[in-house]
């Protein structure tokens, strides 16, 4: 029987459709509404000459939805909340950076007023820095709560007690959600009831179940009455609605959710639990082939997902026994150069670099949960820098982190879901620049692996076997490296 279509709300089928060919398309800066000179000014001393085709179209977008400042929506209406669905490495972080940093520059009181959730410590961190860039100087407080300091000093960070009651140190806030939520349950003083911009980054993963509660915490937190003092009355909110004479006599700070993912979810109902206000849609993912025109056909293969467009992907099937032995030949004999290499697990992560230590002669790094973070960001150090060329690492590590310069992805297990596809390949071919992904299938799961990069319109994966003989010449040393391991595992 035909597949039965969910009925897809407008905004979701008929979005606002963004260039994915980055090079061509690139804004000079200047040609960009709106930017204030400051952050020009710092976007060229970053290097920063041109925006990305998303940059171009989200910066102005949100910086228009706050062009009354940022009490009141346009026209006293409240603004749009706004999602963005774009390959991994076209520029999303500085899509919603430059204009928040814009719409707080005049706030007088330091509060929350933005807030971004990521799903890792990585992810953060790497967005603080971002922030960290464009505030510098402007008096605006970032501040980074993933838990890496003690809950204490976090607090601190946070909020100040003083006679008068509490006071915000943070007008930007980049965090995770565990360590988010038990502020908001736990912290004194700690209050968002003033937050403007909502910022949920990497949002399908934060959609999942575990993350879908600390996003209504949030929200719930936003619309909490204050009630240490009076005056604290003219700002409570109200969900939003039609403006009546009453709601309009208090100036009321909307709050506008922007959710940002390389693979944002089509799913109705799970966009539904996010209670967004007439949303608009920006998406570089569609098909090429598609016509936009009344009563044009569609094709039936509206893609699902876009890949960067400099990235090339081949699959080698393969037998277990042959998997190392595969790597090692890529990284020695075929002498690729900073690969970043993909396994399933904690665990199959950490065995797969011992071996590959234990066979010699490849700069090789782990990269992994069970590392603390200094080391990890050590280790990222040294992959940049050409020192490592191989980095051997789990799925939980890897999404969305920004790692410059590589040139292969290998998918040492093949990935069990397009999702994790998709987000493992696109560490390289980044900004535009060319990159090669590798994926070793295992005969059995071959069926199975391509019909999931065909359904999600995936059709330019070359097969690419690798002969049994060119192998041979590392069996004997491979053997050898397997019975050291055994040894030092013992």
């Amino acid at each position: 029987p035909p597949q039965v279509q969910p009925f897809l709300p407008q905004w979701l089928a008929q979005p606002k459709l963004v260039q994915k060919r980055i090079k061509d398309n690139l804004v000079p800066i200047g040609d960009v509404p709106g930017i204030h000179p400051r952050l020009l000014k710092k976007l060229q001393m970053n290097g920063i000459e041109s925006f990305f085709p998303v940059q171009a179209e989200v910066i102005p977008a949100i910086l228009q939805s706050a062009s009354n400042g940022y009490l009141v929506g346009q026209g006293g209406y409240r603004p749009k909340d706004i999602c963005v669905s774009a390959p991994t490495g076209s520029g999303k972080t500085l899509s919603f950076v430059i204009p928040i940093v814009q719409v707080l520059l005049d706030r007088v009181v330091c509060h929350v007023r933005a807030l971004v959730v990521l799903p890792t410590k990585e992810l953060a961190q790497q967005v603080s820095k971002v922030f960290n860039i464009y505030t510098d100087g402007t008096g605006l407080k970032v501040v980074l709560i993933t838990g890496q300091k003690s809950f204490a000093k976090e607090q601190e960070m946070l909020v100040q007690k003083k006679v008068t009651g509490y006071c915000s140190l943070a007008d930007i806030i980049v965090a995770t959600p565990g360590r988010l939520t038990d502020h908001i349950s736990q912290t004194a003083g700690f209050s968002l009831t003033q937050l403007r911009f909502l910022i949920v980054d990497e949002a399908d993963r934060m959609i999942d179940d575990m993350h879908q509660n600390c996003l209504n915490q949030i929200v719930k937190a936003a619309f909490q009455v204050e009630n240490d003092s009076g005056s604290n009355m003219l700002f409570q909110r109200t969900k939003p609605g039609p403006i009546t004479a009453a709601s309009s006599c208090y100036p009321q700070i909307p709050l506008q959710k922007l959710l940002f993912s390389a693979t944002l979810t089509q799913d109705p109902e799970k966009l539904q639990q996010l209670d967004l206000f007439q949303p608009r849609l920006f998406t570089s993912v569609y098909s090429e082939k598609k016509t936009f025109g009344v009563g044009t056909e569609t094709e039936q293969d509206t893609k699902k997902y876009t890949l960067p467009e400099g990235l090339s992907q081949c699959y080698v099937p393969c037998d277990l026994n042959s998997k190392p032995l595969l790597l090692l030949y890529f990284m020695l004999k075929m002498k690729f150069t900073r690969v970043l290499c993909f396994t399933n697990s904690r665990e199959a992560s950490h065995r797969l670099f011992l071996l590959v230590q234990a066979f010699g002669g490849i700069a090789v790094a782990e990269f992994s949960s069970r590392l603390p973070p200094n080391e990890r960001q050590r280790t990222m150090k040294e992959f940049e820098q050409g020192k490592i060329q191989l980095l051997i690492s789990t799925d939980a590590t890897a999404r969305g982190i920004d790692v410059k310069g590589v040139n292969y992805v290998i998918n040492y297990d093949a990935p069990q879901f397009i999702r994790t596809y998709i987000h493992r390949v696109g560490r390289t071919a980044r900004a535009g620049k060319v990159g090669v992904a590798f994926s070793l299938v295992l005969r059995i799961q071959e069926r199975r692996f391509l019909r999931m990069l065909k359904d999600a319109g995936i059709r330019d994966i070359k097969k690419h076997p690798v002969k049994g003989n060119s192998l041979k010449p590392l069996v004997q040393k491979y053997e050898e490296a397997l019975c050291k391991l055994e040894k030092t595992v013992k």
